[in-house]
């Protein structure tokens, strides 16, 4: 049988999570960048060690964990900073997805929901890649009604690819401008075609 990696990714907002969710239920196996990227850093861990020698014990948070807000401001603002923390969590979330990724069944289609896939270039690591989209405006509300700031909104969007940038690495789009029911609709089918392409991948090898 043929494993079949999937790419999942899209701007801020745009419901990639939500898609994610979806897939999962279909029987995809997701695994999560940024949960991925959490665990690497957990205290005790050679990543955790890592970070608080380059960025001091101001990082550590009460409650012994690493202050990932305070951490953003700083490389947020700092983008030495930010490459420094790239450079030590992005090498231990690669080989922590190698191990999980071995760990799949060998029929599995397994989702990799990387939020930064497009700016980090790794679109040319997945046999297919899947982008969400969704409108500024919609985008935008959904992250109000998650408290976000309008401006610190803007600029997460600002900071990331465009919109353009995401269609020219897809091989799928997802539009989620409209209902739940639509957006499931959606991925329903996206699944048929996944599926349907595992199905040919494990055709070639016979």
């Amino acid at each position: 049988m043929s494993t079949v990696i999937v790419g999942l990714t899209g701007g801020v907002g745009s419901g990639k999570s939500t898609v994610s969710a979806l897939l999962a239920g279909h029987g995809a196996v997701v695994l999560d960048a940024d949960v991925i990227a959490r665990e690497v850093v957990q205290p005790g861990t050679e990543g955790f060690d890592a970070v608080v020698a380059r960025f001091g014990r101001g990082v550590v948070a009460a409650d012994g964990t690493l202050d990932r807000r305070g951490i953003a401001e700083i490389v947020f603002a700092d983008e030495g900073a930010r490459n420094d923390l790239n450079a030590i969590v992005h090498p231990l979330v690669g080989q922590r997805s190698a191990e999980l990724l071995a760990a799949a069944p060998p029929d599995a289609i397994v989702v990799y929901d990387v939020a930064l896939l497009v700016e980090a270039g790794l679109g040319a690591g997945f046999d297919c890649v899947v982008v969400v989209q969704a409108d500024a405006v919609t985008r935008l509300a959904r992250l109000a009604e998650r408290g976000m700031p309008e401006q610190e909104a803007r600029a997460r969007m600002a900071a990331q690819a465009s919109d353009d940038e995401r269609r020219a690495v897809a091989d799928e789009m997802i539009g989620n401008d409209a209902t739940r029911d639509a957006l499931a609709a959606a991925v329903s089918a996206l699944w048929q075609r996944l599926v349907l392409r595992r199905d040919a991948a494990v055709e070639g090898t016979l």
